[in-house]
């Protein structure tokens, strides 16, 4: 009798195989990121065509194969469909997709790593919320659940307003992230400390940061 697993998460890609099937790799709150086939979802009548889309969020039903997990059934409780006619906002989503990718692995326990992903991404969609303020928070949020975010930093000459909101990204329950506005000023310095401690932690460009730095 085939045994199921009973998963919650998000897409982070999808790639094609073969014909008509899709090898997806999914942040889970119970496995951390694992990958799964997906037969048959790229046919056009298929009930995975949708599901196995990047974004994609709710809960998945998988089964063990001999080198993978396939896909029995998925239930999405949302397609964050505002980014997909967002341009700009897409290219954001994308760029926090790839970070994710980046810094879970299997068996972790990332639960925390997927509520920053959702929340981000609903903070995208957000009319009075800058996408630059959702990229810097997201950022530092996400080194400080890796260990890797240091403070704020030691030299430079930055605004008391500054320090208070690397503070709070540092120290706030993730649900409360989003719930604050900067001035310019601020934000070209918090993206300043994003930008230096991005780049000394992290080892890899991204695609989507490029394009994003393009816009």
């Amino acid at each position: 009798m085939q045994e199921y697993t009973e998963i919650t998460g998000m897409i982070l890609k999808a790639e094609p195989i073969g014909e008509y099937d899709r090898r997806v790799v999914i942040l889970t709150k119970e496995k951390g990121k694992i990958s799964a086939f997906a037969r048959g979802a790229r046919k056009p009548n298929s009930r995975f065509l949708a599901a196995t889309n990047p974004f994609s969020f709710g809960s998945f039903r998988l089964y063990a194969g001999r080198s993978s997990y396939n896909l029995a059934d998925a239930e999405i409780s949302n397609y964050f469909e505002g980014l997909r006619s967002d341009f700009e906002g897409a290219y954001y989503g994308m760029y926090f997709l790839e970070v994710m990718d980046y810094y879970t692995r299997e068996n972790n326990e990332d639960k925390e790593m997927l509520k920053l992903l959702y929340q981000s991404l609903r903070a995208l969609m957000h009319e009075k919320l800058p996408n630059r303020l959702v990229r810097y928070i997201f950022e530092m949020k996400a080194m400080v659940l890796n260990g890797e975010f240091p403070g704020m930093p030691c030299n430079g000459d930055y605004e008391d307003s500054t320090g208070y909101a690397v503070h709070y990204i540092m120290a706030s329950p993730i649900e409360k992230l989003y719930t604050f506005a900067v001035t310019d000023t601020v934000l070209t310095q918090l993206g300043e400390i994003a930008d230096s401690y991005r780049k000394r932690y992290i080892d890899r460009p991204f695609k989507s940061l490029e394009i994003i730095e393009n816009l």
